[in-house]
């Protein structure tokens, strides 16, 4: 069965830097796997964050564009929506979520998402019928 999978931006990073060969194997392979495999799902939030931190570490426009044009032909990107941010604001209230994060959690369940792949996020935190997985430690 095809699952829906939302890609936080800590993953994608790693796959468009080499900062940390082990963490940028794992995250290439993820992704690999799975864009063939199953459904990967991404926001606009996604996209401007790993966007931002790779301008950080002075890539060119052309490569941010590139970077972009990669993550959104790969993925279903989710939009933005009231729900969301009304969700997020629940989110928030239930767990303490940060701000951002919560927004990244709203729009994988908005989504219908069984799983939200993260690095920084709490590992298997099961929130309605999604779970929370760090597939950095799991594959190390």
């Amino acid at each position: 069965m095809t699952e829906r999978i939302f890609v936080d931006s800590n993953i994608w990073i790693y796959l468009f830097t080499d900062d940390d060969d082990l963490k940028s194997n794992i995250a290439s392979e993820f992704i690999s796997e799975n864009v063939e495999n199953n459904c990967l799902i991404i926001s606009y939030q996604v996209v401007n964050e790993v966007c931002s931190v790779l301008k950080k570490k002075s890539y060119t426009e052309y490569d941010i564009r590139r970077v972009a044009d990669d993550m959104l032909g790969l993925c279903e990107v989710c939009g933005y929506s009231n729900e969301i941010i009304y969700l997020a604001s629940k989110l928030r209230e239930l767990y303490s979520f940060s701000f951002w994060d919560s927004q990244i959690i709203s729009s994988a369940l908005m989504s219908d998402c069984s799983i939200l792949a993260s690095e920084d996020m709490q590992d298997g935190l099961k929130i309605e019928n999604m779970v929370i997985s760090n597939i950095i430690k799991h594959r190390m």
